[in-house]
């Protein structure tokens, strides 16, 4: 029996346009809440006062349906599409890019890609930034992932002596975000991945991003704990919202891990904002 299901490319482009537009306007209840929570926590007015604006923030954004910040991103997607679909009317890829011209055109959402060296506009927001997984079934799972610079540019990778263990994985992880101070916007969310090859590690980081905020990675003991650990020591850090100093330098850490070769311990760090945007549909 054949289980083929056909999707046609105009429904994957008008899914990917939604989705970044929302993105863009509306965060997360797990974010918002996450916030809340920080601002029960935090003990200097300052850094009350910083998180009480971005709080603000957002629920203006989600009412005038304004974008959260400036800066609307990278347009980054993770796309998982069922072994059993096929894709018609169109190229999967193009009907993406389409989505996310669309999005930034009709949405009026900055355009930020450039030529590397030139520096050129694209003008439209693309090329994407597209993660494809093939997996069982006949349906699609699209994830929009607006990726700010300012975070981004604070984001690292490393391939490490595998003599480090945890101890080095943490203290690398530590060491960058006290590098990154002010500069990704804080409260942050620290996305790590370990293992894989470089980079592999570098995409485990930014899924890891992807869990709602403060969701405990519940598949190995030894992670969650270097969460809690990692999370603990970053705080201690008295970066603070805003960089203004306090107790809430991050809302949560989140570990995602491969295997690896034997010579190998791969890291990567992948810092995120406040405004931790993404939003997801199945079709």
């Amino acid at each position: 029996m054949d289980k083929t299901r056909k999707i046609d490319s105009k429904l994957i482009t008008e899914t990917v346009k939604k989705l970044f537009i929302e993105a863009n306007i509306n965060l997360g209840q797990d974010v918002v809440c996450s916030l809340q929570d920080a601002l029960a926590r935090e003990e200097s007015p300052l850094g009350r006062q910083v998180l009480e604006k971005i709080i603000d923030n957002a629920e203006i954004a989600r009412r005038e349906k304004m974008p959260i910040c400036q800066d609307t991103g990278l347009a980054v997607l993770f796309i998982e599409i069922g072994q059993d679909v096929h894709i018609i009317g169109g190229d999967l890829r193009a009907a993406i890019e389409e989505g996310v011209r669309q999005a930034y055109q009709d949405g009026f959402l900055r355009k930020s890609v450039c030529d590397p060296l030139t520096r050129k506009n694209t003008q439209d927001n693309t090329p994407a930034i597209i993660h494809i997984d093939i997996v069982p079934g006949g349906k699609m799972k699209i994830i929009a992932m607006p990726k700010g610079g300012g975070s981004e540019n604070m984001s690292a990778a490393q391939m490490l002596t595998p003599a480090a263990g945890s101890e080095g994985i943490k203290n690398f992880v530590v060491e960058k975000v006290k590098q990154a101070g002010a500069n990704p916007c804080p409260p942050i969310i620290v996305g790590v991945g370990i293992g894989g090859s470089l980079e592999e590690a570098s995409v485990l980081a930014k899924k890891a991003l992807l869990r709602p905020v403060g969701e405990v990675n519940n598949n190995d003991e030894r992670l969650a704990q270097m969460e809690k650990d990692l999370l603990d020591s970053i705080n201690k850090l008295g970066i603070g919202p805003g960089g203004l100093g306090g107790r809430i330098s991050a809302l949560a850490v989140h570990i995602e891990m491969l295997p690896c070769h034997i010579a190998s311990l791969p890291v990567a760090v992948n810092i995120q904002c406040h405004v931790a945007r993404h939003k997801e549909e199945i079709i």
